[in-house]
């Protein structure tokens, strides 16, 4: 049994299968995180007051796929995002980049229970588009997704997961504290971007161009 946290502009005492935003990063389901503070960040999209709902949710017996395990790489992560989410490709090579990713590296998720993973924010969602369009090395997006501490993510997918999810309480958040610290957060997180981005050493690094030219696949050691 562990606790989870969802922020939120509202109450959410029963979180209702089937209904949500198919377009987030694993796709329809809950998201929610570990992490108390990040949750009431993730509560307040305006400064208007928001509420950290927490549950307890009992893992045991699911299916779970976590994307931050050892046996999973950067790409395994980035070939769901580039399914679900939409980015504006507008180059024939992040065409292909995503086209490639996804048939190279995308981890079988859809009939999970649970997905725990990175979570795509604003800031970080631009990373995962700046890879796809060769702006930035392999070795960038890994550490530029480690900036701010943003944490990870639990998704909880299927229907048997979301009978797991016990309602405890609805924490209030108060919108102008924690609109201001979201707000810090990504702005510090865009400043540590560009300053990582002065060390990079163009003529060494592994961009997407060199992963497709040189048909990289899953288990490529250079992944790890």
């Amino acid at each position: 049994m562990i606790e989870l946290y969802h922020g939120s502009p509202h109450i959410v005492e029963k979180p209702i299968f089937g209904e949500g935003n198919a377009r987030n990063d694993y796709g329809l389901g809950f998201y929610c995180t570990r992490e108390i503070e990040l949750a009431k960040e993730w509560s307040c999209p305006t400064r208007n007051d928001g509420f950290a709902n927490k549950y307890s949710f009992d893992m045991k017996g699911l299916d779970i796929l976590d994307l931050s395990a050892q046996k999973y790489n950067i790409l395994n992560w980035l070939a769901v995002l580039l399914e679900n989410r939409i980015f504006d490709i507008t180059t024939p090579l992040a065409r292909d980049a995503k086209n490639f990713i996804i048939s190279r590296f995308i981890p079988e998720y859809k009939s999970k229970d649970v997905i725990i993973g990175y979570r795509a924010d604003d800031s970080y969602f631009s990373f995962a588009k700046a890879f796809i369009n060769n702006t930035i090395p392999l070795s960038f997006l890994s550490k530029a997704m480690k900036l701010g501490k943003l944490g990870i993510q639990t998704c909880i997918k299927s229907e048997t997961a979301f009978s797991r999810l016990s309602f405890q309480e609805a924490i209030a958040v108060d919108g102008e504290e924690y609109f201001i610290r979201r707000s810090t957060r990504d702005r510090k997180v865009r400043e540590d971007y560009l300053k990582l981005l002065e060390t990079v050493d163009s003529k060494n690094a592994i961009y997407i161009m060199d992963i497709i030219r040189q048909d990289w696949r899953n288990d490529d050691e250079r992944l790890q």
